[in-house]
This record gives C-alpha cells, structure tokens and sequence, in this order.
C-alpha cells in the first residue's frame, strides 16, 4: 500500500516554488492557491523524486485526514480550469484518477474521467485540425494564427492582475519528475512495423519477434462472450464480418454456428501464412470452397483499409461484424465504425470490437469508454456495454503466469467493458 503522509509526498527537499502550490492543494486552501496558478504550467507542477501534482495532492489528502471532499472538488475543478494534466504518474504510477479510485474518493474519480474525456476529445479535434492545416491557404493560416494570438493575449490580460510577481513559469525545473516506466524499452508498436516483424505461435499466444503480445488464449472467454452477443441465440445461416484473424480464435466460434457468409481480413503475411499452411488452421483453401457459394467463405488478404472499400462496392450486408486488430490506435477503429460500419451492417445487426482501450489502468479504460460513446453516437450508432468479470488468476504480474514471454501486460482489470453496438433507430 502506497505510503500516503503529506511528509512523504511532499519531502523537505522539495523546491519551495512547487511545494507552496503543492501544500495550498493538500490543505484545499482555494483562496491561496488560486493566485499561483495564474501562471501557465503551474496547475501541473511536480514534485522531483514523487512525481506529486497539485491534482495528486488534493485528491490524496482527502484520504489522509486532510480535508473534505466538497473543498477537495473545488480545487480539483479550478485545477483543470488552469490546464492541470489529467493523467500524470506519480512514483507510485498512479495518476489522480488512480489515486482517487484507491481511496474510494467518487466524486473526484469522475471528476477526473470527466477532465479527461475532454482532453481525449480535444486531441482528436486538433489533430483532424493538423490534417486539414496543410491544405489551407497562407492568409488562413495567419488570419488562424492572429485569432490565437488574441485569445493568448485576452487570456494573460485576465490573469495579469492576480498574479503574483514573484512567480515565473519555469517549466523544466517544475516538470523535473521521471515517471517510472513498467516496462524497460517498451515502445509503442505502429501498424506498419508490425506487419514488418516475424510472428511467433506458441502455446497459448501469439507473438511478434519484440515479444509483444498480438493475441493470447486468455481473451477466449471475452471472445464467446462477444460471438454471443454478435449472435443471439447463436443463429445459424447469418452474414459474418471479422477484421483481424490473429490465433483465429473468434473465427472458430462463429464457424460453429454455419454462417451463410464468413469474410476474414487479415493484413499479416505471416498469419496468413499460417492460415493457409497450418494443420492446426480449419480455414485455408479447403474451408473457402466448402462455402454454400462462390466467395460466401473467404480470407481477404491485405489491410482492411485496402479490402473493405471493395467489400462497399460489391455490397456486402453483414448481420455480426468485429474489429480487433493489432498496432492501429484508436483513430483507426474510429474511422472504421465512423465510416463503414453503418454502411456493412445490415438492419439488425449488431458490431462489437476487443475493447483494450486504455486498458492498463481503471481511470483510461473508463475515459475511452465515455470518447468511444460519443463518437459512435456521431456515427449514428447506439451502445450497449455489458461487463463482464476478468478470472484474473495468472494475470496479475508483468512477466509471470499468462505474461511469461510477453514484454508487455495490456491488460490489468478485473472487469471488461464488452460494446454492443447497433444502428440507431
């Protein structure tokens, strides 16, 4: 259990610029921090050796004796008005939200969700922004860069009179913390490095050669789980979509209720070598033939982005569609369900993706849950989430049980938030 004492978060040695704003969010002193945080940067101050903000502060001493819960949403508000982080990691690796969950602090826990869905919402704004900009003409550009410049100018004008003269942004030394990293050299795995990296299949998992996890047994039950809900009742003779063959454990499942129609994407070579090759594969050339037609059974090969527009031409209904890809973030699957899943499901049908959004740690796995929500709502798309139970023996440690050989744990939550999605109306 993480020690908590204001002493040990906030030690003596701390610069004394940082640990005023630090000690007025412990104490909920409002009226006293508020003057400090006129300054840009300052809301997201930290400690050097405990990676303490202000937000951390707050939020733990309402845990520690230090304050009620009402004085402490009052800081954390004004907190993310001055641009405090949401997601900062202290020593602990636990960022507010975290720290406000442990604790069993409602309130500020969605406080914390609510901050960052904005920010996650914000961020996908700018960068469509940042994609569009290239595009624009220069006398845009600086007529956009005259409306910023007088919003930063409307902004400082406003926090001019407040601010006290002895404080000065000075952001390496406030930002001076190293968060702790859970595993050394991780990087993040982009689309296109994967489908270059060699492909392992073991007992149990697939791997790339950097020993990231591409697919384990473990999700099987999250898989039955989803074909169920794809599926109800399991009907026989339906219309079957899957992006993403992996271990083929999903694929397996929905063959077992005779589609009329089963289409497989998949973009690694060396999957699809499998696919083919395997005597452990039941869908290579001899499953496409058995189909009830011509092209009704099929494994299209490639990156979906490549396949699925031929799919529209051809016009493919589909009554179940799932999306789990690997390397791709969230835009992708964004993209996918914002622009061609209203067009493939048929009236009826229902969508579903392996929801792994942000799911290393309780507070993002709920953020992504509230962005997914009003993204699919954008996309004419209802949600219903079922949650299921996580049997998380063997789970619990990087490197140990399920994660032995597995540079990585994607996953650590007892609780798995399964998305049934349909068109609206």
């Amino acid at each position: 259990m993480p020690d908590d004492a204001i002493e040990t978060r906030i030690p003596p040695s701390c610069p004394a610029s940082i640990s005023e704003i630090l000690h007025h969010a412990w104490r909920h002193d409002l009226a006293g921090l508020k003057p400090l945080l006129s300054v840009p940067g300052r809301a997201s101050v930290q400690e050097p050796t405990t990676g303490e903000t202000p937000l951390h502060a707050a939020i733990r001493s309402c845990g520690s004796g230090g304050g009620n819960v009402e004085a402490a949403e009052a800081v954390v508000h004004e907190l993310f008005l001055s641009g405090a982080i949401w997601n900062d990691v202290d020593s602990n690796n636990e960022t507010p939200g975290c720290v406000a969950a442990r604790l069993g602090l409602d309130a500020l826990y969605n406080l914390c969700v609510g901050a960052g869905m904005r920010a996650e919402l914000l961020f996908g704004l700018l960068d469509g922004y940042e994609a569009l900009e290239s595009d624009v003409e220069d006398e845009d550009e600086d007529e956009d860069e005259g409306m910023k410049a007088g919003a930063e100018e409307s902004a400082e004008d406003q926090q001019q009179q407040d601010a006290p003269e002895d404080v000065i942004l000075e952001s390496d030394p406030d930002r001076a913390f190293s968060p702790p990293q859970r595993v050394e050299g991780t990087t993040t795995v982009t689309s296109a490095a994967y489908l270059r990296a060699n492909l392992t299949y073991s007992e149990g998992k697939l791997v790339d050669d950097e020993k990231n996890g591409v697919m384990m047994a473990w999700e099987t039950s999250i898989m039955r789980s989803s074909v169920d809900a794809l599926l109800p009742g399991l009907a026989p003779g339906k219309r079957v979509l899957n992006v993403g063959f992996g271990m083929g454990i999903i694929d397996a499942m929905f063959a077992e209720t005779s589609p009329s129609r089963h289409h497989i994407i998949e973009a690694h070579p060396e999957v699809l070598k499998h696919v083919e090759s395997s005597p452990d594969s039941r869908f290579g050339k001899a499953w496409e033939a058995a189909g009830p037609g011509e092209g009704a059974f099929k494994v299209h090969a490639g990156k979906w982005q490549e396949v699925v527009p031929g799919l529209l031409e051809q016009g493919e209904l589909y009554d179940a569609i799932y999306f789990d890809t690997f390397g791709e973030d969230y835009s992708q699957l964004r993209m996918f369900f914002t622009e061609y899943v209203p067009a493939l499901l048929d009236e009826g049908g229902v969508f579903g993706f392996f929801n792994g959004l942000g799911a290393d740690r309780k507070v993002c796995y709920d953020v992504y849950t509230k962005v997914v929500e009003m993204h699919l709502t954008d996309a004419g798309l209802d949600v219903e989430w079922n949650e299921l139970d996580v049997d998380m023996k063997g789970l619990e440690e990087d490197g140990k049980g399920e994660w032995h050989g597995v540079k990585r744990r994607y996953w650590t939550l007892d609780k798995y938030r399964l998305p049934i999605i349909t068109l609206m109306g």
